[in-house]
């Protein structure tokens, strides 16, 4: 995201989250949560319709530990059509009914993610207390949702690319107060589908009753807390279902 391309330039602040073993593969022990994962985000909305939910956090000390629920649940929202299986570390789509997420669809994505960085519009000298890799939003930074450029659900300097070849994308400077701060999801990435689905953040809600376009929101204390608490060395990942899919996976993926 800075010095150009972020997915693809800013590969020695996110390189640890890059387990080589478990990308859309499932572990040997039959889940699909990367075994140096020690911080969990749950999402349980009630049904793929729904657009409120609440998120969970938990933590473990290794693979062999159970998790363990760190603090109180949180009101989020995610997108006014629900949820679309999505494309991360989970398998392909087997799941009756539930459509997989694209571009456009109003949907937010269904499985297991990594997380990659924190963003928001203060600057990188203001964010120390993070243990976290961190963008500075600024004027030139956009996020790419036309399915024809090769930047597609890239966060990008425009000022930094050869050529602007993309008709559509989010200036991120603009979308204010929602992402005044953040956290990147690595949904149809690194290596993403065109029409497949993009710009898949944890942000700022505009409130409890106001759903996304795909994004997963809350409110500003509650981001706050999630940006301080996402450690680097843990391998944090994002996992989000509606409470028949938690059901449903909760065993095979071991989920708290």
């Amino acid at each position: 995201m800075h010095s150009s391309i972020f997915r693809i330039v800013l590969t020695a602040l996110v390189s640890a989250l890059l387990f080589s073993s478990c990308n859309n593969k499932q572990q040997t022990d039959g889940t699909v949560i990367p075994p140096e994962s020690s911080q969990l985000i749950l999402v349980v909305t009630d049904s793929d319709s729904a657009f409120n939910g609440k998120l969970h956090r938990f933590e473990r000390t290794s693979i062999n530990t159970p998790w363990q629920s760190f603090e109180s649940k949180m009101t989020i929202v995610v997108g006014k059509n629900g949820l679309g299986w999505g494309a991360g570390l989970h398998p392909q789509n087997t799941v009756e009914g539930l459509p997989n997420k694209k571009e456009g669809d109003g949907k937010s994505p269904a499985g297991i993610f990594k997380l990659s960085a924190v963003f928001g519009f203060a600057t990188a000298e203001d964010m120390t207390v993070l243990n976290f890799p961190y963008l500075h939003v600024n004027e030139a930074l956009e996020c790419v949702d036309d399915a024809n450029s090769r930047y597609y659900n890239q966060v990008v300097e425009n000022t930094a690319v050869d050529t602007i070849d993309w008709q559509s994308s989010e200036k991120m400077i603009k979308v204010d107060p929602q992402y005044q701060l953040g956290v990147t999801v690595d949904h149809n990435f690194p290596a993403p589908q065109p029409g497949g689905g993009s710009c898949i953040f944890l942000h700022i809600w505009k409130n409890n009753k106001t759903p996304t376009i795909g994004c997963t929101a809350m409110a500003a204390a509650d981001m706050e807390t999630i940006a301080k608490w996402l450690d680097e060395s843990k391998h944090p990942v994002l996992v989000q279902l509606t409470a028949d899919l938690y059901q449903q996976f909760k065993t095979q993926w071991q989920l708290p």
